[in-house]
């Protein structure tokens, strides 16, 4: 069973460890990620971002029984559980799968994650138009034809990170 975890990101290895030295058992953790180039003082720097935050997935068969949660709940590096996960399994594998159907050879979440929508506003979060608004107003395969101010024009659908405003 998936859990959905907030954590203090710099004990996470400390997290790791009393959750194995606690129970025994081994733990999977999935966090995805995205590559993010932004300009800084007229340079292109890239950037790694978890796409959660604070929040993590954790897989052990075990978080079926309550009392292993309890044990777990004062781990080191762990702030809490977040509550209502049990119902929501199917939605929390159908996430963490696109996921990783999205991720490229470095492990990095591409743009798919997000629906594009004709006639709606949206921001670049990398490429040469960071943080600039453009608007959709057609889609193919793999372009997406944008408004940009009063230009029109094509974008690859995976090449750059953008968001809804």
């Amino acid at each position: 069973m998936w859990v959905i975890l907030k954590i203090d990101k710099k004990k996470l290895s400390l997290l790791k460890q009393d959750f194995v030295k606690k129970t025994g058992e081994e733990f999977t953790f999935y966090s995805p990620k995205m590559k993010v180039s932004k300009y800084s003082k007229n340079k292109l720097i890239d950037e790694e971002i978890e796409i959660l935050g604070d929040y993590i997935f954790c897989f052990n068969k075990s978080f079926m029984e309550k009392k292993i949660i309890n044990v777990l709940k004062f781990s080191k590096g762990l702030k809490y559980f977040l509550d209502g996960f049990y119902p929501f399994q199917n939605e929390i594998i159908n996430f963490i799968e696109r996921c990783r159907n999205l991720e490229n050879q470095e492990g990095h979440v591409s743009s798919g994650l997000s629906n594009c929508e004709i006639n709606t506003n949206y921001q670049f979060l990398s490429g040469p138009f960071v943080k600039k608004l453009f608007k959709i107003i057609g889609l193919k395969d793999k372009k997406i034809k944008i408004l940009l101010g009063d230009i029109e024009t094509y974008i690859k659908r995976n090449k750059y990170l953008f968001h809804p405003v």
